[in-house]
């Protein structure tokens, strides 16, 4: 058939068959990538080291309180240590925590992680687990009342100060393009089994909901100890919420725990 074209009928035809060609492949390889990564859930009894990851800013000092608590448990407890000062792109934080699990994984011997994610913490540990197939390393994943669904402190920074708030609040921001990717599947991807817990005394996370995780076991400190009031940066070493902590990663299944863990300042 292309034998009866002209020369220059001939070629176009066969440009837009090259095109097409081109589209199915790109199409097809997009498909692909798009897909889930098949899961191998770690086994549920076997407790192994934690992980703890601060929040915005990096600071560490909470997390080494509840770092304490597991160790005295004897657990294997490392808080880590975020790049630059804790402001900076959460996408670069998620490949620090990839770094720091692969290297106490190689200590230990163990054949998966828990893991703590502190306020921003939570949404890196998310992203970690999106982004470098953290669903066959981690058994249990629990967050502080980290801003999963955004936070309008940041929002607000965001509108009064532009470019210059950093990256990390720009991605904090309530409906970040960050956040809407984050959001737009499974919240508690397969792998680990998810915890989050958070305080309606939140000022930080605003509104403190925006804590809340879809598919985890989710719940107020408050809805446990009525009354009790823990603001944003007391959740890791208010001591209550280090038994709650302690109780989600032990071997048993996570449960919401009792009155029992109400241990008074």
């Amino acid at each position: 058939m292309l034998a009866s074209l002209s020369p220059a009928r001939r070629r176009f035809v066969l440009s837009i068959a090259a095109l097409t060609a081109i589209a199915v492949v790109v199409a097809v390889a997009l498909g692909l990538r798009g897909r889930d990564e098949p899961v191998t859930p770690v086994a549920q009894d076997r407790p192994g080291p934690v992980l703890l990851i601060p929040g915005y800013g990096g600071s560490t000092a909470g997390l080494e309180i509840l770092a304490a608590a597991l160790r005295e448990r004897g657990r294997d407890a490392t808080v880590v240590e975020l790049a630059g000062d804790g402001t900076g792109d959460l996408n670069e934080q998620a490949q620090v925590v990839e770094d720091a699990v692969r290297r106490v994984l190689d200590r230990t011997g163990a054949p998966s992680v828990d893991l703590v994610g502190y306020s921003a913490g939570g949404v890196t540990l998310r992203l970690w687990m999106r982004d470098h197939g953290g669903g066959n390393v981690a058994r249990r994943v629990v967050t502080l009342g980290s801003p999963h669904h955004g936070t309008d402190v940041a929002a607000l920074a965001l509108d009064v100060a532009g470019d210059r708030c950093p990256v990390a609040c720009q991605q904090l921001a309530t409906d970040s393009d960050l956040l809407r990717s984050l959001n737009a599947k499974d919240e508690s991807p397969a792998g680990p089994q998810w915890v989050s817990i958070w305080t309606t005394d939140d000022q930080t996370v605003v509104p403190p909901d925006s804590a809340s995780l879809e598919g985890a076991l989710d719940f107020t400190v408050q809805s446990v100890c009525p009354g009790q009031v823990v603001a944003h940066r007391d959740l890791p070493r208010t001591p209550s919420v280090i038994a709650m902590t302690l109780a989600e990663l032990g071997a048993r299944e996570p449960a919401i725990p009792t009155a029992k863990v109400c241990v008074s300042r």
